[in-house]
């Protein structure tokens, strides 16, 4: 049997518009969230940050909304257009380039990738 909740991502505006609901309305802070099926802890997050830092604050700085690697998905597609085959060799191209910077390759794939020093010096 599984426990928990199923993570429900809301938007900066959602979370928006739920702060200042509750504002509105005399509900503890506890009841408020429970009859929307929200968490204790999250809400009072966006509470706190609302107050602070407005709906800026309010926005996912976890990736899951779009901010994270825009070439992780590419990875999985099984059929790719061509410009998109192109961002992704070079976004390799560019991977490559900034190790090299840093003195060292990669050599091998998955489990088997090694990482090899280039120089016998600290290039950093």
């Amino acid at each position: 049997m599984k426990t928990g909740r199923k993570n429900i991502m809301r938007s900066p505006e959602e979370k928006e518009r739920l702060v200042l609901e509750w504002r509105k309305t005399n509900m503890p802070m506890d009841g408020f969230a429970k009859s929307r099926g929200i968490a204790m802890s999250p809400f009072k997050r966006w509470v706190r940050v609302y107050e602070k830092d407005g709906i800026d604050g309010l926005k996912s700085k976890t990736g899951k909304c779009g901010s994270g690697n825009p070439y992780a998905a590419l990875h999985t597609k099984k059929e790719l257009t061509e410009v998109e085959k192109l961002r992704l060799e070079l976004a390799k191209k560019e991977v490559e380039c900034e190790r090299l910077k840093k003195g060292y390759s990669v050599k091998g794939v998955g489990r088997r990738k090694e990482y090899v020093i280039i120089n016998k010096k600290n290039s950093k």
